[in-house]
C-alpha cells in the first residue's frame, strides 16, 4: 500500500482506511516473516535514523526491519552529528535527503520534527517526540486486532499520565471507532486538541477514577509516570498508588481484557509484577510487533 501524506509525525495524518491497512498489512509481513522470510521490497533503500534519546524498541525494530526488507540502517545519535556543533537542522534535513530515501527521528522537541519535514525531500518519521509516538500505537493496535480480531465495540483504558504514547493512542481509538477511557491525575490529561478532535469520530472519557476508566475494558493501557531515568519523588506521589495497574484494577475490566505497555516499564510503579508478568499482558507481543508494522510503515512510504 502507498500512503498520501509523505510523512508519519502524527497518525492524525492518516485516514481510517490507511490505519486499518497498516495493521493488516503489518499481520501479512509477519505471517510471511514466520513462513518463508519477508521480499526484498526495499533492496538498496537507505534508512538514517538520528537519536537523541536512547532507544531499544525503536532502534532495533527498524534496524532489523530494514534489514529484512532488503534495505539498511544507519544509526545516528545526535552527539555524534554536527548538529551537535551548531548545524542547523535546516541543513541536516536537505543533507540527509541526498543520502538516504527516508529519515526516521528520535527527539524530544516535535517541533524540530516538523522544521525536519518541512526541509527534507524524502519521508520522516516520527519515533518519537514529547508529542507523539505515532509507532508505537501502529504496533498496539496491530496487538489489539490480534488478540481481539475487531475494533468495533471495544474499549480501550488508559491509566496514568496523558504523555505523548496517550495522544497517539486517541489518534488510534479515533481512527478505529474504539472507545477510549482515560483516568489522569488532574493536571496530567492528555493534549486538549487531540481530544477534541477525536471526539468526533469516537467516544472519549476523561476521569480522575482509574475504576471508572477500567469498568469492562477490553484493554488496560499503562505506561512510566515520568521518563525511565527520572526519579522525581514529588511527581510520583501525585501517581501512586491510586494510578497502579494491579491485580484489583484488572479485576474491573473485563475477565478477557488484556494488558498494554509500550515498555520500558517501571515494576511495582505503574505496573505491578503480577500484570505485565501475568496471564493477561501481552506486552512482549506487543514489543515484537513493532518490528512488523514498522516495516509496513516504511514499505508504505518508501516503496512505489
Amino acid at each position: 500500500m502507498k500512503l498520501k501524506t509523505k510523512n508519519l509525525l502524527t497518525l492524525g495524518e492518516l485516514s481510517p482506511k490507511e490505519f486499518s491497512g497498516l495493521i493488516d498489512e503489518s499481520i501479512k509481513l509477519k505471517n510471511e516473516l514466520k513462513k518463508n522470510g519477508n521480499k526484498p521490497i526495499l533492496k538498496n533503500k537507505t534508512l538514517t535514523m538520528i537519536f537523541q534519546k536512547p532507544s531499544t524498541r525503536t532502534r532495533v525494530s527498524f534496524e532489523i526491519g530494514m534489514f529484512q526488507l532488503g534495505g539498511h540502517a544507519v544509526n545516528l545519535s545526535s552527539n555524534d552529528m554536527q548538529l551537535s556543533r551548531g548545524e542547523s537542522i535546516e541543513d541536516t534535513a536537505k543533507t540527509l535527503s541526498r543520502y538516504s530515501d527516508c529519515i526516521m527521528a528520535r527527539v524530544y522537541d516535535h517541533e524540530l520534527l516538523e522544521t525536519l519535514s518541512q526541509h527534507a525531500s524524502v519521508p520522516v518519521i516520527n519515533g518519537l517526540s514529547d508529542a507523539f509516538h505515532p509507532c508505537q500505537i501502529l504496533a498496539d493496535f496491530m496487538t489489539i486486532k490480534e488478540k481481539k480480531k475487531k475494533f468495533k465495540g471495544l474499549k480501550i483504558a488508559w491509566i496514568g499520565d496523558g504523555n505523548n504514547v496517550c495522544n497517539s493512542m486517541i489518534h488510534g481509538a479515533a481512527l478505529t471507532g474504539v472507545h477510549m477511557s482515560i483516568a489522569t491525575p488532574k493536571g496530567f490529561e492528555p493534549d486538549k486538541n487531540t481530544v477534541t478532535q477525536a471526539k468526533k469520530l469516537t467516544s472519549v472519557e476523561l476521569t480522575t477514577d482509574p475504576l471508572i476508566a477500567s469498568k469492562n475494558a477490553d484493554v488496560i493501557v499503562a505506561d512510566t509516570f515520568s521518563s525511565i531515568h527520572n526519579l522525581d519523588e514529588e511527581r510520583l506521589k501525585k501517581f501512586l498508588p491510586k494510578y497502579q495497574v494491579n491485580d484489583k484494577l484488572m479485576k474491573s475490566a473485563k475477565k478477557d481484557a488484556i494488558f498494554l505497555h509500550c515498555l520500558p516499564a517501571k515494576r511495582e510503579q505503574e505496573v505491578t509484577s503480577s500484570v505485565i508478568d501475568g496471564p493477561q499482558s501481552v506486552v512482549w507481543d506487543e514489543a515484537e510487533n513493532r518490528l512488523h508494522t514498522q516495516k509496513a510503515l516504511l514499505a508504505a512510504l518508501i516503496h512505489a
